[in-house]
């Protein structure tokens, strides 16, 4: 390790100065970068007395007494300084004392997994006291050696008569019931997070803890009668009508047209029934001032990005108030609904790996965020300029200081509705590619986190909720990431479109991970249809303008990794009521594979050739804007459809 003043700053500060990029090649950050990453960070490293200051200060950081400890059940503990006392007893919940054991002068962490707090003499913190793993597909569903398969869609994109022209709760209860019939276990959904208006992306988050009140069907609480009444009252039906029929949504009119019908229905909030309005205020209550806090930001929030004035005052909080509660209680029913209709694990949810850096979450730990820095990816083969995602996290020490509390808040929040959550990018439990605001991507580097402590904790909270973990592992991974979370119970991804060997041919179903959960595609990628059509391609060329020798050259490699997947999956069987072609065969040889939960995008489920999202794009392509043509219950009565789902199962049942 260099003696370098910097270098050591940097190390200390949690910065990674060598790292392997997705191609294997060894990087290291220059002196510039460092030096650049460490001002953004609020350390002072102009010169070498400067390094020298913000070293110790960040050492003596480090020694302090933390607000969590987290340790393994069972294990043997070395406590921080302050905390090793003969005297020391650890608490309980309740706030009584726990029989702990001894190990010569060490002592033994309790073997039942919880929170408590440790006490020595005046010092005291908190205790987590963490399962080796996450509760596991086998412990959901009972099995030992599950096989099982679900569909993963945008909510925004679940078609339904009569949902203003915006996927909905009642939207997927309906695909969970018709799936059901099919014998499916799981539905994973995008993000439910509360956006700031004008946002459209599910991963741009305003706030993680609570909810995007527009993806909530308010008639699963108040009825359909009042939802009718309200928007009779607002003379809103043709509008309403004509959304429905879109094929795009139209962010800024469709969450106008939605804000006018939900705030008809919270003046009707006095005369709904008695039972309602104390569950109402009830909700009111038990969401404390964090709740009031998110309302009374939202409620300043302009309604969409042009800066349109937004409701004021206290009626504009209340209605916030007003609209996480029916939305909360939608989506409770709703994952009732969907463990009644038979789903073995019933929804999966998604948790963003950071948010708006301007949104109500930052407003909320507004110490503990990173200032002047946006998360991202560094260049690979698929961005050559690397990423820059325009959100925002939390520094690891704000984390540590906090006892992680925004950490377990938002996994709390995200749990309690479904049987699984997916972590996007869960390599940031392990490190961030944070980025300079105002430079490129490239030009960032990696901030390393408390991987052990996260893990722990998440893994802790999974038992809790009954709730298995998927994290995405995709892109410039560590080389021991995998390992280390397949250890810990969290289930990684494989995609069909990436999973290949080192010569670059597709792998066989039995060398996929039986850590991991098996997908044809994603939502950042074509379905297959398109990526065999080269939809994805003909969109590249649209908005990148790229040459025609270039697009030539990209559509034979294309054609040669199309060659290269029938190679691998066969051809579809000559039989009767079984459509012909690539996708069926792909879709039998991922429902084949070793994972013991397939996931299948709806697009593939219904043949779709476009991608919900584009990477890179901001304009030309309609990101986050496509709807499924039909809903659910006609589209699962399409027999190709049903051919392509009784092949999943067909994989799914094979040993």
């Amino acid at each position: 390790m260099s003696d370098n003043p910097l270098h050591v700053l940097a190390a200390a500060a949690g910065l990674q100065r060598d790292w392997t990029d997705a191609q294997g090649q060894r990087r290291r950050l220059g002196d510039a970068t460092l030096l650049r990453l460490l001002t953004a960070l609020g350390i002072s490293a102009d010169t070498n007395m400067q390094r020298m200051r913000s070293l110790a200060a960040v050492r003596e950081e480090q020694r302090r007494l933390p607000a969590m400890w987290v340790v393994d059940a069972g294990a043997v503990l070395q406590p921080p300084p302050g905390l090793d006392d003969e005297r020391a007893i650890v608490l309980r919940a309740d706030g009584s004392a726990c029989a702990v054991g001894r190990d010569g002068r060490r002592w033994v962490a309790p073997a039942e997994p919880g929170y408590y707090t440790w006490q020595s003499g005046r010092q005291q913190c908190a205790l987590a006291v963490t399962p080796p793993r996450c509760f596991g597909l086998a412990d959901a569903l009972g099995r030992a050696a599950p096989r099982a398969w679900g569909l993963a869609t945008q909510v925004y994109a679940v078609r339904r008569d009569g949902d203003g022209g915006i996927g909905d709760s009642s939207g997927v209860a309906q695909l969970c019931a018709a799936m059901a019939r099919h014998g499916g276990d799981a539905l994973a959904l995008s993000p439910l997070h509360a956006l700031a208006p004008g946002t459209s992306s599910p991963y741009y988050p305003s706030h993680r803890g609570y909810l995007n009140w527009m993806l909530a069907d308010p008639a699963q609480v108040l009825g359909a009668d009042s939802v009718h009444a309200a928007i009779a009252a607002g003379g809103l039906a043709s509008a309403w009508d004509a959304a429905g029929d879109a094929a795009l949504i139209d962010w800024p009119a469709t969450a106008s047209l939605h804000r006018k019908l939900w705030r008809c229905l919270h003046a009707m909030l006095p005369s709904m029934p008695a039972a309602l309005q104390r569950d109402h205020d009830e909700f009111a209550l038990a969401g404390g001032k964090a709740l009031q806090a998110h309302a009374d930001f939202a409620a300043r929030q302009p309604c969409d990005r042009q800066g349109s004035p937004a409701p004021a005052g206290a009626d504009g909080a209340a209605f916030e108030v007003f609209a996480q509660w029916l939305a909360e209680r939608a989506w409770t029913r709703t994952a009732q609904e969907a463990r009644g209709a038979g789903l073995g694990l019933g929804l999966i949810t998604d948790l963003a790996v950071g948010f708006d850096p301007r949104g109500s979450e930052a407003a909320a730990h507004a110490g503990g965020v990173l200032r002047g820095l946006t998360l991202g990816a560094p260049p690979d083969a698929f961005n050559l300029r690397g990423q820059d995602w325009g959100i925002t996290g939390y520094t690891p020490q704000a984390l540590r200081r906090s006892g992680y509390a925004p950490f377990l808040a938002a996994l709390r929040a995200n749990m309690r509705l479904g049987g699984g959550l997916r972590l996007d990018h869960i390599l940031g439990l392990s490190r961030l590619w944070i980025v300079p605001r105002g430079s490129a991507a490239a030009e960032g580097g990696y901030l390393r986190y408390p991987l052990r402590e996260l893990l722990g904790l998440l893994a802790l909270e999974s038992w809790r909720h009954r709730c298995i973990v998927i994290g995405e592992d995709l892109g410039t991974v560590p080389d021991d990431l995998r390992a280390i979370l397949a250890a810990r119970g969290v289930l990684g991804i494989d995609v069909l479109l990436f999973n290949r060997e080192r010569d670059g041919a597709f792998r066989a179903p039995r060398r996929w991970r039986s850590s991991a959960v098996a997908m044809t595609t994603t939502h950042d990628l074509p379905p297959l249809a398109g990526w065999r059509q080269g939809s994805d391609l003909a969109w590249r060329a649209r908005i990148d303008g790229r040459s025609d020798a270039a697009m030539a050259e990209a559509r034979q490699e294309r054609l040669r990794d199309v060659h290269a997947l029938d190679a691998v999956a066969g051809p579809a069987p000559d039989a009767p009521g079984q459509p012909a072609g690539v996708d069926w065969a792909a879709l039998r040889l991922t429902a084949n594979s070793a994972a013991p939960l397939m996931l299948l995008p709806l697009e593939d489920a219904l043949g779709l050739r476009d991608q919900p999202n584009l990477p890179g794009t901001t304009a030309g392509h309609p990101n986050w804007r496509r709807r499924v043509p039909r809903d659910a219950a006609a589209g699962f009565g399409d027999p190709a459809v049903q051919a392509r789902l009784d092949a999943i199962r067909a994989g799914r049942e094979c040993p």
